[in-house]
């Protein structure tokens, strides 16, 4: 990964990766401003109801939080109580998050991926800016190409 590659608005805005690489910290840490980061545990992602509390407390969720697909779709949209620059969300063990339902699977990537477009959207965002809005899949092992197959559709 390239040091900026991560930061910008354009190209994926969820990238997948070996555990065990190595990334610079010049590649994860923004050019400059704000960053509001999470770091979440895909072993701890095993049903949507994990996901709605590892969401929540990784990134503080406000009291009124749903506790459902719609809310989390929402809150990833918002985050006015963590404003930032930057966002970056990294999952580890990204191939056990929601294995054993693929459908919710496909709606939290599908979630993600469209907070990252909205936060993209330089309209409606401060200075006419994009926010860039990023989330890096950690796996075990290789990549899997279904796994990449689930990222590019975004």
């Amino acid at each position: 990964m390239k040091d900026l590659e991560l930061w910008t608005l354009e190209g994926p805005s969820l990238l997948t990766a070996r555990a065990d690489s190595q990334f610079s910290i010049a590649a994860l840490m923004p050019p400059s401003g704000s960053i509001v980061a999470a770091r979440l545990d895909g072993r701890k992602l095993v049903e949507a109801h994990d996901a709605f509390e590892q969401f929540s407390y990784a990134l503080t969720f406000p009291a009124y939080f749903g506790w459902n697909w719609d809310a989390l779709s929402d809150c990833l949209r918002d985050l006015s109580w963590h404003p930032a620059d930057h966002y970056l969300i990294i999952v580890d063990h990204t191939e056990s998050m929601l294995a054993g339902n693929a459908e919710e699977r496909e709606i939290l990537l599908s979630i993600l991926s469209r907070a990252a477009r909205e936060w993209a959207d330089p309209l409606g965002k401060p200075d006419g800016k994009g926010v860039p809005f990023k989330v890096l899949l950690l796996c075990d092992d290789e990549p899997t190409e279904a796994l990449h197959a689930e990222t590019a559709m975004r």
